[in-house]
């Protein structure tokens, strides 16, 4: 008989005009894997939300059961005093506080007088820090660590409550394959030591890598649990259930009809840190786009892509920056943001709760924000036209929204996303710089921005694809270029291309930078 350390039965949640759980069952064994899949707004992280306690009893119908007793959450505090601890897919850090700091906020080290004892408190969370393998002195700034050492200062705060059930949604979200690869691993290792996790993602060979059982939800409802005890469990098996159908292809098929004309180029473009002024982010990057292509960058984390982004569009981000920037040919000096989608420039951000959107406003405002002109005049919003834009947008992306008006935060992360795609689109950019633009997305929905990554090329205009997901840069980039430590240092054309090629490009590079030095 098995040993269910948690049993969710029949969990109802219904939000206004939609209900997002519909007598939705769980079943988690103890000291197992389980994975929940789902497509976008399928209730995933609504179902954790109603088990941490986020959503407090009495907002929900059904029952929690944990280590056989029925649990009646009213907050976040009642489930962690059990050992119930979550991660968001939005890491909730505070990026001026330390990694100690932020690790025991709310669960202070204090002494016998009730003050709080910092020595213990840097100590305690060294050894934390030690158990996940991060190697980072625990008195640093969080906002002077990546997004991967982040993520590793999440488990190790979960870790020191005492954790017994741990749920991670999207923890690999904004990882490269080799820090994605190093999490699931240690996800493995605390597997052994009898830790039970629960893990939502979108990237199925995780899903069949590390989960031993796998739970399908479809648009608020529980449609299966399929057992993976060799992980190798075949990820076409579990599209279909997400989506109901067959996916026979990831990448819809197009013609690569790619112009001589070149659509954008930069020339020796140099960027330094907007801070840290000394620091050389971007060095000398060259690259050019070419009307109806679309272009991938690939690297790890602190490669300098994101950066380089920012940059170039209307120089966002950086201090000191240098090079030249053209446009169909001609030199441009893009001074804002405003300047470049002026001249046709847009660049869809991969942090779109931060910089990619206003939360607190509508999915209509969020969509012709970025050109109002269109759908106004003298200063005057013509609130019909904006929600007749907004609402073609939201059939056109198949984003899950009772109206135009519903505020974007009270949106999934993946409907999200489409809201951030939506206002590029509208912008009508010729050149379409999209930064991990599934980052959060499932396959479905991949499918379908991939097919309006297409559309653009087909129309003439350019796209730059900046990815962590080699497959999807294989599986729809003209070309791929290769950055390391803010270097460009390798461009393959579509047939030449393979991640063991551009693996073998990021490590070369890395150790002619060493012996250099």
């Amino acid at each position: 008989m098995a040993d269910y350390i948690l049993e969710m039965k029949q969990i109802t949640k219904q939000f206004p005009n939609v209900k997002a759980l519909d007598n939705v069952n769980l079943q988690v064994e103890r000291g197992e894997i389980h994975a929940l899949v789902g497509e976008n707004g399928a209730g995933k992280s609504t179902l954790m939300n109603v088990l941490s306690g986020i959503y407090p009893y009495g907002t929900y119908t059904g029952d929690i059961v944990y280590n056989g007793k029925v649990c009646k959450f009213n907050n976040i505090h009642d489930s962690e005093k059990l050992g119930i601890v979550i991660i968001h897919q939005e890491l909730a850090l505070i990026p001026e506080l330390t990694i100690a700091e932020n690790m025991f906020l709310g669960n202070e080290r204090k002494n016998i007088f009730g003050k709080i004892d910092w020595d213990k408190t840097y100590d305690d969370a060294q050894k934390q820090m030690e158990r996940v393998g991060l190697k980072e002195k625990s008195s640093v700034l969080i906002k002077d660590i990546g997004t991967g050492k982040q993520q590793l200062v999440e488990i190790a705060k979960a870790l020191s409550k005492n954790v017994k059930l741990l749920i991670l949604d999207e923890p690999t979200s904004s990882l490269n394959e080799e820090d994605s690869k190093m999490l699931l691993d240690m996800l493995l290792d605390f597997k052994k030591e009898g830790l039970t996790s629960i893990i939502i993602t979108h990237k199925l060979n995780e899903v069949a890598y590390c989960a031993d059982r796998i739970t399908v939800l479809r648009d608020g409802s529980t449609i299966e649990t399929m057992d993976n005890p060799d992980h190798n469990i075949d990820e076409e098996r579990i599209i279909k259930g997400m989506v109901g159908r067959e996916l026979t292809n990831r990448f819809p098929a197009r013609e690569h009809n790619v112009s001589d004309e070149v659509m954008f180029e930069a020339r020796d473009w140099t960027v330094y840190h907007p801070v840290y002024t000394e620091k050389c982010v971007d060095n000398k990057v060259s690259f050019k786009v070419h009307k109806g292509e679309i272009v991938g960058f690939s690297g790890l984390q602190g490669a300098g892509r994101t950066e380089l982004a920012m940059s170039l569009f209307g120089r966002s981000y950086g201090s000191h920056i240098s090079g030249k920037e053209f446009i169909k040919g001609k030199e441009v000096h893009l001074r804002n943001a405003h300047d470049a989608i002026k001249h046709g420039l847009a660049y869809a951000t991969e942090d779109r709760k931060v910089n990619g959107l206003v939360l607190s406003d509508s999915i209509a405002w969020n969509t012709t924000m970025a050109r109002m002109d269109k759908v106004s005049s003298s200063g005057i919003i013509n609130v019909p036209a904006e929600n007749k834009a907004a609402q073609e947008y939201v059939e056109a992306m198949r984003t899950k929204a009772t109206s135009v008006q519903q505020p974007v935060s009270t949106l999934s992360g993946g409907n999200m996303q489409k809201v951030l795609l939506s206002k590029w689109m509208f912008a009508e950019p010729d050149i379409l710089i999209l930064d991990e633009p599934t980052r959060g997305i499932d396959v479905g929905a991949k499918y379908e921005i991939y097919g309006i990554m297409n559309d653009m090329v087909a129309q003439g205009k350019a796209v730059i694809m900046i990815s962590s997901e080699l497959p999807e840069l294989l599986g729809m980039c003209d070309r791929i270029y290769v950055m390391n430590e803010g270097e460009m240092v390798a461009e393959f054309r579509a047939e030449e291309a393979t991640q063991e090629k551009i693996m073998s490009a990021i490590l070369q590079s890395g150790k002619k930078k060493e012996a250099a030095e």
